[in-house]
């Protein structure tokens, strides 16, 4: 099995700089949002970026703000188009790839690649690579990872001035593209936070915070609704895909994930401010910092609450990390940054985009999106362990013993309040799943529901709370009956 590789965020260099014809994109390719498929040939006269991706890395995920960019500033002159291929079975069906592009608001054509025919044709090396051809179909610059908005941008511009001078450019604007969701009160849904009284919703699709009663009656909002980084009162603040929560006292913290930042919500007045994290996206590692609006963070995805220290899923940078509300610090816990499954101690640890945490006692739990596992933090030595899946390149939907379980890319965690079990969303098995902290394994919940990529967990008022977030909902789910309820949220 073809086994591509995810790029370190610092590989940066060109591993191609020569003019060679550009191969026509294969016929086998699914177009998941354009009625006609794309054909090199047709786009003469344009330079082309070639954006090759899976909608789980998260550093491809980081390339489509400066896709975008490019998309707007050369408008006419520039085509995107995006390849998607797989790194996890569920990654494979064209509808699920729609979702995603839909997740992103990506408006340029997007082919779904499940047999990595142009992955192959174009030599790719790994998740994410660009690939630029000049106006007359030749490949200009291959470029891997993430971070190249200037690079890209100078040649981009350099391509088409070239190709002016020579009277060999098309000055034509690049048509959007889309196959739209329908229009719902919630739009993806990331994650949900239960109390005893309330529950609050990461509207990330509509770049908000919804605070709503247990029925589903909105109370306040937070946010705009339009993507932005900005402090303010209530629906005067921006958010970017919001994502994890946690209270500590009358404070809502937020993993503002597009802004790399940690928000927090004064919940009796509900003014929004920073409390971390620069607006950028932060590299490199940081174990102990006190310039918490200094710190640069990267792409936070959960976090969990206990006592004055909030623990982060910090999927960019591959690590889990913590912010001492009491000491005004910021930093590493666990992971080297590698994106890898490794056990072991803090110079050893590895992640592979931990996506979602929870903190129970002495022990910090991590859904291990990449590694398809579930592990453990010991805060006593910061000793990981692996405690369900085997690894990045053995996902799978198999219940039983930690040792033969098989998760695809779990999401999210929640804890029993008893602290014997914990609550788990497969993601890309589209399940909810047990896991025995007491050695009984992992099994799923028999449940008369469809689940489509959930991604958020809480536990409160003796129910499991759902974040459904491709079906654009949230779910109530009885600990003691297993009745299920779909909130209408907005409706």
């Amino acid at each position: 099995m073809l086994r591509p590789e995810e790029a370190n965020v610092a590989e940066g260099e060109a591993i191609l700089d020569i003019r060679v014809p550009a191969p026509e994109l294969p016929d086998e390719l699914e177009w998941v949002n354009t009625r006609e498929p794309v054909r090199l040939g047709a786009l003469r006269g344009r330079v082309v970026v070639l954006h090759f991706w899976c909608h789980s890395s998260v550093n491809a995920q980081h390339n489509l703000p400066d896709l975008r960019h490019l998309e707007n500033k050369y408008h006419d002159g520039l085509s995107v188009v995006s390849i998607h291929c797989p790194r996890f079975p569920a990654e494979r069906v064209g509808a699920n790839v729609l979702k995603a592009v839909n997740r992103a608001f990506i408006r340029h054509a997007v082919a779904s690649d499940p047999d990595f025919r142009a992955w192959q044709l174009f030599k790719v090396p790994a998740w994410p690579t660009v690939v630029v051809l000049d106006t007359e179909g030749n490949i200009a610059r291959v470029l891997v990872g993430e971070g190249h908005r200037a690079t890209l941008d100078a040649l981009v511009h350099q391509l088409l001035e070239d190709a002016a001078r020579r009277d060999a450019r098309v000055y034509e604007s690049a048509v959007p593209v889309s196959r739209p969701e329908p229009k719902m009160p919630l739009r993806f849904p990331g994650r949900v936070l239960a109390t005893e009284t309330a529950l609050y919703v990461a509207d990330s699709g509509h770049n908000r915070i919804l605070e709503t009663t247990h029925d589903g009656r909105i109370l306040c909002q937070f946010g705009s609704g339009n993507p932005g980084f900005w402090d303010g009162k209530a629906t005067d603040a921006g958010f970017s895909n919001p994502q994890g929560m946690a209270i500590v006292k009358d404070v809502l913290y937020v993993a503002d994930q597009g802004n790399h930042a940690i928000r927090r919500v004064r919940l009796h007045t509900g003014e929004v401010d920073t409390i971390a994290g620069t607006g950028q996206q932060g590299l490199g590692v940081v174990d102990d910092s006190e310039a918490l609006r200094e710190t640069g963070l990267n792409a936070p995805c959960d976090l969990a609450a206990a006592g004055e220290r909030i623990f982060i899923a910090m999927s960019g940078a591959n690590q889990v990390w913590a912010l001492d509300l009491a000491r005004q610090r910021i930093g590493r816990v666990a992971g080297t940054g590698a994106n890898a499954s490794h056990d072991g101690g803090l110079d050893v640890a590895a992640f592979a985009r931990p996506s979602g945490v929870v903190s129970h006692g002495q022990m910090v739990y991590v859904a291990d999106a990449d590694g398809s596992a579930i592990r453990s933090i010991r805060l006593i030595d910061l000793q990981v362990r692996t405690l369900a899946g085997a690894g990045p390149w053995e996902p799978g939907d198999v219940d039983g013993v930690p040792e033969k379980a098989r998760l695809q890319a779990p999401g999210a965690i929640a804890i029993d309040p008893g602290g014997a079990l914990l609550w788990v969303a497969d993601t890309l098995n589209s399940k909810i799943k047990a896991l025995s902290l007491r050695g009984g394994g992992v099994r799923t919940l028999a449940l008369p529901f469809r689940f489509h990529e959930p991604t958020g967990l809480s536990v409160a008022a003796r129910a499991l709370w759902v974040a459904n977030t491709n079906a654009h909902e949230v779910v109530r789910i009885d600990t003691a009956s297993g009745q299920i309820k779909r909130l209408p949220i907005g409706e």
